[in-house]
């Protein structure tokens, strides 16, 4: 895809802030395990990197979705991968179904304060019983009068603990699993709201939570789109939020493997560097070469998507791809760091525990899989 003096731009723009804002402070938001959210998100909205695609009558910028993704690929320049991902459900996966079938109204009040920064969103659809498996969600809103009064929890939340929203998925009726979904915004300052912290083995930075709703009251008016279309309009956001993944990879990807060059090049052992022995050299070219391929696709898939057509197909492979290829590229990197890879303050072993999440986070490989089987036509009959 042929990118513009304007998309050099936009990737210059964030790069400098990732340097001045962002890096110089990683260290320590990652013992702390979380950012200031509602400080970095308001110094990125003033600078308009939070709606690049979105309307400007909402504060958005209005230019087309490979915008975004080229901010996406340049937040591999974070030295973790919490922060990106914190910043990625703000911008591709908490407010796609908000900017595309929220009332003005609505937009004006979450979507339009959220691209400001003022405002930190979350999006809620996994749950301890449910996660890949979306059609199996039990949380529940039943109409009361003009609100929903919302039951159930949802897991693994980003930005659980700091968002003031949430576009919760819940169950609204009682028909086929694909027909009795919608997508509401629920105010997390609402009574009956609890949040609880989830410990992982990486993504420190970024905080992640459980959330509890115990007949939280919302409007009615905070409907996303139609109701009972809650699970077509969260497949369409998850779209662009597998695309994110494979996009916000690339860069990182490099890094690693460039820090890995380095740390090679100046360690010796038997009388020359480890870079000198054919088979730590071999892989590591061989590595660049899949990391270019996965660059490909992705934006192979990206321009399909801004073109319109159906990018279901190379957005699945990429997601798949990206997950696989990080775990390799960490995995292999951390044996030529050697007895330091395995040690937690260098920036090998933490792509290790971050990177782990690709496979797992958005669709696991294996959804991506059945989705790929299906389009190919190569699903075992049922």
């Amino acid at each position: 895809m042929h990118l513009s003096d304007e998309h050099h731009q936009l990737r210059n723009t964030l790069t400098k802030f990732i340097e001045t804002e962002i890096n110089p402070h990683v260290d320590e938001w990652e013992k702390a395990e979380q950012f200031p959210a509602h400080e970095v998100f308001g110094k990125l909205g003033a600078l308009g990197l939070l709606g690049v695609k979105y309307d400007p009558d909402y504060g958005g910028l209005g230019l087309d979705f490979s915008y975004s993704m080229v901010m996406a690929e340049a937040l591999g320049a974070i030295n973790c991968g919490g922060v990106p991902m914190a910043i990625g459900v703000q911008t591709d996966m908490c407010t796609p179904a908000l900017n595309r079938f929220g009332t003005p109204e609505l937009k004006e009040e979450w979507l339009a304060p959220s691209i400001a920064g003022e405002l930190v969103g979350c999006i809620g659809v996994s749950e301890a019983g449910g996660g890949s498996d979306v059609a199996a969600i039990k949380t529940q809103a039943r109409v009361d009068g003009d609100d929903y009064v919302i039951n159930g929890s949802k897991m693994w939340i980003t930005n659980g603990l700091q968002a003031d929203w949430c576009c919760l998925l819940a169950n609204t009726g009682e028909g086929k699993a694909h027909k009795n979904k919608s997508l509401i915004i629920v105010p997390l300052d609402s009574k009956g709201v609890e949040r609880q912290k989830i410990n992982k083995i990486g993504m420190h930075s970024s905080d992640t939570a459980q959330l509890f709703f115990d007949e939280v009251r919302v409007p009615r008016r905070y409907l996303v789109g139609q109701e009972g279309h809650g699970f077509t309009m969260q497949m369409l956001q998850f779209q662009e939020e597998r695309l994110w993944v494979a996009a916000s990879s690339l860069l990182s990807l490099d890094r690693l493997i460039d820090q890995t060059i380095d740390y090679t090049r100046q360690r010796q052992a038997f009388g020359r560097s480890i870079l000198d022995n054919q088979a730590v050299h071999f892989r590591l070219s061989e590595l660049r070469t899949e990391v270019e391929a996965l660059r490909a696709l992705t934006w192979r898939a990206i321009e399909d998507y801004v073109g319109g057509k159906d990018a279901t197909r190379l957005a699945s492979m990429a997601k798949l791809k990206s997950g696989r290829l990080y775990r390799e590229v960490a995995d292999s990197c951390l044996q030529y760091w050697g007895g330091m890879g395995f040690t937690a303050e260098n920036p090998v072993s933490r792509a290790y525990r971050d990177g782990r999440l690709g496979s797992i986070g958005g669709g696991a490989d294996e959804v991506m899989l059945n989705i790929i089987c299906k389009l190919e036509g190569t699903f075992p009959a049922s």
